[in-house]
């Protein structure tokens, strides 16, 4: 569960990968030296990027820098989705981003990649239907296609920065930590009663020490994070068209009053009305 390097090799003839990866069942928190355009429609999921966490609804469209850890966008989805994934090396064009003024605004965007960017709006609608029309076609038209993206994202002040510091894997590399140990422990005990002290003895730090680091990493307390992880389970059971009592109990809480009011505070709106809504679109 320790974090990965993953090796992106291209397809022959082509500058960067293209491709629809399928990953839901297995947790990849990963690096790689090159820039990752994701987007993904889903009715929810967990975006993990660097230090961010949060969860998504609908869809996501991020670009990712390189060598900052991130978790496959698929993880733990229970329900269709559909995602595509750009991959391609810093130096991809050359020179180009440096002697081209026509590309300076997509250099700046790269500049500012390693912070992990959000883009929502009509940028994401915009992007997600480039993206989506660029499979089948010549690795030449996918070149065109994918420089529009980028001066589409980089003219665009729908984005939402993650990280407000470099999150890197320099940063990482004597980490003896394993956030995958972490992932594993909440996901494998969220619905009953995951025990701090637990968790820190599987890492091999104090309480204390756990605290100090997960809040550092995080932004979260263990209590906070460990709860914005039962919503989104929650989110999936009431897609299900679970009953907002049984989904309340089914992911760990006791009181169906506190998960009312938590569930109206991370996403805006109460959990009847979330199901409702859902089951309308159905």
């Amino acid at each position: 569960m320790k974090i990965q390097k993953e090796i992106v090799l291209p397809d022959p003839g082509q500058s960067f990968k293209l491709f629809t990866p399928s990953l839901k069942n297995y947790f990849f928190w990963h690096y790689h030296p090159e820039y990752e355009l994701v987007y993904v429609e889903a009715s929810n999921g967990i975006r993990h990027v660097g230090q961010h966490i949060s969860s998504y609804m609908g869809s996501d469209l991020v670009l990712i820098g390189p060598n900052v850890p991130h978790l496959n966008f698929d993880y733990g989805i229970e329900t269709e989705y559909r995602q595509v994934v750009v991959q391609l090396k810093e130096n991809f064009l050359g020179d180009a981003f440096i002697e081209t003024p026509e590309f300076h605004a997509i250099k700046k965007l790269f500049e500012k990649a390693y912070l992990g960017l959000s883009f929502s709006g009509k940028t994401k609608k915009s992007v997600a239907e480039k993206l989506r029309n660029m499979q089948g076609r010549s690795h030449f038209d996918q070149l065109l296609d994918l420089l529009e993206v980028f001066q589409i994202l980089a003219t665009s002040r729908e984005v939402t920065k993650l990280n407000e510091q470099d999150t890197s894997i320099k940063l990482f590399m004597d980490d003896k930590i394993r956030m995958g140990a972490i992932y594993k422990y909440i996901h494998s005990n969220y619905d009953n009663r995951p025990d701090v002290k637990e968790v820190a003895r599987s890492v091999h730090l104090s309480t204390p020490a756990f605290c100090r680091y997960f809040k550092k990493q995080t932004k979260m307390t263990f209590t906070d994070f460990v709860n914005q992880y039962r919503i989104t389970q929650a989110k999936t059971l009431l897609l299900k068209d679970v009953s907002v009592s049984e989904a309340c109990f089914e992911v760990g809480f006791e009181s169906l009053s506190y998960f009312n009011k938590l569930f109206n505070k991370l996403t805006g709106e109460n959990p009847s009305s979330f199901r409702r809504k859902h089951s309308l679109r159905g």
